[in-house]
């Protein structure tokens, strides 16, 4: 059986699949077209997020059995087609968790203390001492909106630098939500509370603009946000005019509407932001971890029938 591997995956994934006997290609960076064709005699398809898995590449595909997602976001995958195309897909939850959660907790500090803006100052000649007055992270409290295997790695975290941590999930109750170290609160309670929001939900329809103009509207004045969830949940243009109000404190984003972020973007002249381009799960170490887990997984479902965390039931 053979593997199509379309976006980057780290070497020891690959080595998994060809210890188990598969015929691995490796083939990234394709066009819709190519991939169309490259899909052709494929059983298993492994994909990051630049690969999209639409109904025309199901339609072109004539052998293929499961698509695993090295990571955790499926936003890319037509999930209902692939279960009519009796495709299973398969994700890696919890392997990038602890990468992303250090990002979100980098960008706190990096807002707090303005070390994008500091660093860029002295780039320029400038020693803005005076003026980058920070604040400090201690007593604060930190709303997550997402309390799951990322949003429980961050609560600890911020526990761990002496923030306040209260959390807001839709799908887990008050119990769970104590159990993963946050307070409870409901999502309007949280907007008023919070002196940083951070956003650990995956985009689905229900979260789609969740802080449209309307919501950014009800948080405390001086708040920070940080996206490191995905693009589309934040409302850019929102975002951009209670920046520049200064009902935002800051803001940081890794995720965008349109990636890569296009030239024109307001994004590119808002004060008080600073980017990073989608490096969530980029460390060493998540990339192993991701690799091993979809190949294993992908194994495992084309060798038995075992689908671990598939998203679907096609049967």
């Amino acid at each position: 059986m053979k593997i199509l591997i379309s976006d980057p995956l780290h070497e020891k994934g690959i080595e998994i699949f060809k210890d188990e006997g598969f015929e691995v290609e490796v083939n990234t960076g394709l066009s819709p077209e190519e991939l169309h064709q490259a899909i052709k005699g494929v059983s298993g398809l492994v994909i990051r997020s630049a690969t999209t898995v639409d109904q025309a590449l199901l339609e072109a595909a004539d052998e293929l059995k499961v698509v695993g997602r090295a990571g955790t976001g499926l936003d890319n995958v037509d999930i209902p087609a692939a279960t009519e195309a009796g495709v299973v897909i398969m994700n890696t939850p919890g392997q990038n968790s602890n990468a992303a959660a250090e990002l979100a907790l980098g960008h706190i500090f990096a807002l707090s203390r303005h070390i994008a803006k500091g660093h860029r100052g002295i780039m320029d000649g400038k020693w803005e001492k005076k003026q980058l007055r920070g604040r400090e992270v201690k007593g604060k409290t930190l709303g997550i909106v997402g309390m799951g295997n990322i949003g429980a790695i961050l609560a600890e975290l911020g526990a761990g630098v002496k923030m306040k941590v209260i959390g807001f999930d839709p799908y887990l109750d008050d119990a769970e939500i104590t159990e993963r170290g946050a307070e409870p609160v409901s999502f309007e309670e949280l907007l008023a509370r919070a002196d940083y929001i951070s956003i650990h939900v995956p985009k689905t329809a229900e979260t789609t603009s969740l802080f449209s103009a309307e919501n950014l509207a009800k948080v405390k004045d001086g708040t920070f946000l940080i996206n490191c969830a995905r693009g589309g949940i934040v409302d850019e243009e929102a975002l951009c005019g209670f920046l520049e109000s200064g009902k935002l404190a800051g803001a940081a984003l890794d995720v965008f509407e349109m990636e890569p972020l296009p030239a024109d973007s307001r994004l590119l002249y808002a004060d008080e932001l600073t980017c990073t381009p989608h490096l969530g799960a980029n460390t060493f170490e998540a990339q192993e971890n991701v690799a091993v887990a979809v190949a294993n997984q992908i194994s495992k479902y084309l060798k038995g029938g075992e689908a671990e965390f598939a998203v679907n039931d096609p049967k």
